[in-house]
């Protein structure tokens, strides 16, 4: 935790024990929580914390490129704080979002004639299927 609090001290973060909070919830997590799977969580610990306070953090994490956004559900936004270039697996029946760590820089390459006008800075890709656990449910459908 001390790690951590000299990590965002250090990059002129300001750290109340709500933003505290916030970001020991992230630190690690795999699951690409929403704001509000964030505020739920923080609230049981902080009962007058609000929504606000949440978002606005989640905020100014993005725009310090401490976390990143995924929109995958428009409605939705998602969040990552693993800011390590890689792609996502999407379950379109439980909306479970994992991460691939694989290199497809050469899969995206751009055509020539495009790359003549455009210079890419960045790619992402997002791979939809069902996850192993709705695999063996719709198993169990068909039976």
């Amino acid at each position: 935790m001390k790690e951590l609090i000299a990590k965002y001290r250090e990059k002129g973060f300001k750290l109340t024990p709500q933003r505290l909070a916030i970001l020991k919830f992230l630190n690690g997590n795999t699951s690409h929580p929403t704001a509000e799977d964030i505020y739920s969580n923080i609230k049981k610990i902080y009962p007058t914390v609000s929504f606000a306070t949440v978002y606005n953090t989640l905020q100014t994490l993005k725009d310090k490129n401490e976390i990143l956004e995924i929109t995958i559900d428009p409605q939705k936004k998602h969040y990552d704080p693993n800011i390590k270039p890689h792609h996502h697996i999407i379950c379109i029946e439980c909306n479970t979002i994992g991460d691939i760590f694989e290199d497809y820089s050469e899969a995206l390459r751009l055509p020539d004639y495009i790359a003549m006008e455009f210079k890419p800075v960045g790619s992402h890709v997002d791979f939809y299927g069902l996850c192993i656990k709705c695999q063996k449910k719709e198993r169990r459908k068909r039976q």
